[in-house]
């Protein structure tokens, strides 16, 4: 470990800063709240990400960790206790100064909080807690922000970060316990598992509690935080064993220090998040979305994040990926999790044990549609809204069109063109009036031969292609053959 006194608060931005890269749960806030008049910022539910770097990365949240020291010895984490880097802490001052200093200078929109584990797990949250605790108490700050839970440390403080945070993640790490036990020895699925079933509960009991106007007098089920430390949490929100099943600590919680009397917008508005490494451990594709499908249904995640796996130590023991393999897997992960989500589908439908991995030349759902042509074609005219997300080229907003225009007049190609339906990818699964666009021979071959585009067919073939990243004022030679892409949609359609 390399130890630097007096380092300025520039150089310790620079280094807590550059060391939250890694982490990559970072999303649109989730929440709605109004400025006030006394306060500073607010957070909208379209979300908060107005600029970009120039590789497209959202830089509208000041990421930073608290520390970079840690005790941990987690294999793929640069801040592990081995490793001989410069390690910095911010103070929560020092943290809570710099969030509003690039705040007044319009250079952010909320803060993304995060630490390494350092003396204890207890330690590293009261931090964190007391940074926002300052911010939203002694700056009045209104703004998103996103508190990462730290494992092991005591429940209490977690619920009280609960209360003061719009969204809070706990890093699944890796997708398997075994993987857990191999690459991160400090760590537990227990100590991950139950803060993250605490917040869950927390957020549910929140809810009910705001459906039934409690208490009384405030509007949108907002929550006075009161200043007798044994009144800050309401007896509905006690994590008790029997609630939380095998995952709850037989010990209660005590509170580190008592908050001052303030209002918030309840525990944990926006949700929580995780993340997960891929590529670290040998999971397979079905494995890990397995793992996402029952976060979703029995933590009520909003987002699951995946991470492809980077040797930063240059372990030995660890894989080195070469070229674009894990970026092109976490790539088709999140298209599959986008299906999961919005598109009603199920993992068992894309995936299997015989069959445990994503194509990497079509996404999930191209993949599904030529695997299940027996479902295909359908009709747009007749098709109902789950059938219609099943249709490769038809998003939501698509489908929703659909079968609102419908009601008024019998639809053809030019008008599903109109209304958002990516029909390069759609005329091989629909008939608008019982007739397909052209003809087309409804087999998995032809119609996969279709779907690949040229780029992709030089991959089957073996040839070798050149990755580059393109800026907007570095445009390929029109003189090199290169051809503007046909404009079409994107995302999970």
């Amino acid at each position: 470990m390399v130890v630097q006194e007096g380092l300025s608060l520039e150089r310790k931005l620079e280094i807590l800063g550059d060391a939250a890269k890694y982490d990559v749960a970072c999303t649109s806030s989730g929440v709605d709240r109004s400025g006030t008049g006394n306060s500073m910022g607010n957070t909208l539910k379209c979300g908060i990400c107005h600029s970009f770097a120039a590789d497209g990365r959202c830089i509208s949240l000041l990421k930073i960790l608290m520390t970079n020291e840690c005790i941990f010895q987690c294999k793929y984490c640069i801040n592990r206790a081995k490793n001989d880097v410069l390690r910095a802490t911010f103070t929560p001052e020092e943290a809570a100064g710099l969030t509003m200093e690039f705040y007044r200078r319009n250079y952010i929109e909320g803060l993304f909080l995060s630490s390494g584990i350092y003396p204890t797990p207890d330690a590293a949250a009261e931090r964190m807690l007391e940074t926002v605790a300052l911010l939203r108490f002694q700056y009045r700050f209104a703004g998103y922000i996103h508190v990462k839970a730290i494992p092991g440390a005591d429940g209490q403080i977690t619920e009280q970060i609960g209360w003061l945070a719009d969204r809070m993640s706990v890093n699944l790490e890796l997708p398997t316990a075994e993987g857990l036990r191999s690459l991160a020895p400090n760590k537990s699925r227990k100590t991950i598992l139950t803060p993250m079933r605490q917040i869950q509960l927390g957020i549910k009991q929140n809810r009910q509690a705001a459906r039934e106007a409690l208490p009384s007098g405030m509007p949108g089920g907002r929550v006075l935080l009161p200043d007798r430390q044994e009144e800050f949490l309401p007896s509905s929100l006690e994590c008790r064993p029997e609630q939380l099943g095998d995952l709850a600590e037989e010990n209660s919680y005590t509170l580190g220090k008592p908050l001052l009397k303030g209002v918030t917008s309840g525990f944990v508005p926006a949700g929580q998040s995780t993340q997960m490494i891929i590529g670290a451990t040998g999971e397979t594709d079905y494995q890990i979305m397995s793992v996402t499908e029952s976060l979703y249904q029995k933590f009520d995640l909003k987002r699951v994040f995946y991470s492809a796996f980077v040797n930063v130590n240059q372990d030995s023991d660890m894989p080195n990926w070469i070229g674009r393999t894990q970026l092109d897997r976490e790539h088709r992960l999140y298209q599959a999790d986008f299906l999961l989500r919005y598109y009603q589908f199920q993992i068992g439908e894309l995936l299997s044990e015989d069959r445990p991995n994503f194509n990497m030349l079509l996404d999930p759902k191209c993949d599904y549609a030529v695997r299940h042509l027996e479902l295909f074609p359908v009709e747009i005219n007749r098709a109902d809204y789950h059938t219609l997300l099943r249709v490769p080229g038809i998003g939501v907003k698509s489908a929703q069109r659909i079968v609102k225009a419908r009601r008024m007049a019998v639809l053809d190609f030019p008008d599903l063109k109109k209304i958002g339906v990516v029909l390069k990818r759609a005329v091989y699964f629909i008939t608008c009036q019982g007739k397909m666009m052209y003809p087309v021979k409804l087999s998995e071959d032809s119609i996969t031969g279709y779907l690949i585009d040229e780029r992709k067919q030089k991959e089957l073939k073996g040839e070798q292609i050149g990755y580059q990243q393109l800026s907007l004022f570095d445009l390929p030679s029109m003189a090199s053959g290169y051809q503007p892409p046909v404009a079409g949609g994107g995302g999970a359609q």
